[in-house]
């Protein structure tokens, strides 16, 4: 079993930056490929970005790819999301997801997920 917490949101203008980041608990961390996935308002929830257990490899929506940050530290069984050049569009519920698979894009790859952390772009 494993927990996962999100942390970092908040409100801010676009063309700001946000940090997320999601402390897990439980089996070692390190084992888990991580994601954060999103969720608008009246939208389905969508991927974001995802990362290999060792932090070797990213992968991201096109929709956040060169704003987007995704990384992790092991030692710390912590990972996070930097978020620069926020835009309107980007605000969401993010959540915290953890695959013992390899990272990938669907939702239903992920075994654990977390409550969320509100992220709200201003324009």
């Amino acid at each position: 079993q494993v927990q996962l917490v999100e942390s970092g949101g908040g409100l801010v203008q676009a063309g700001g930056s946000l940090r997320l980041s999601c402390a897990a608990s439980g089996h070692t961390f390190s084992r888990y490929a991580m994601a954060w996935f999103r969720r608008a308002p009246g939208k389905e929830r969508e991927f974001v970005a995802a990362i290999s257990w060792s932090g070797g490899r990213a992968y991201y929506a096109d929709s956040v790819t060169g704003r987007f940050t995704i990384s992790r530290d092991n030692a710390k069984n912590t990972v996070f999301l930097q978020m620069n050049s926020l835009k309107p569009e980007d605000t969401a519920l993010y959540y915290c997801a953890a695959s013992v698979g390899m990272p990938g894009e669907a939702e239903n790859e992920y075994d654990y997920w977390g409550q969320g952390t509100q992220v709200t772009v201003s324009s």
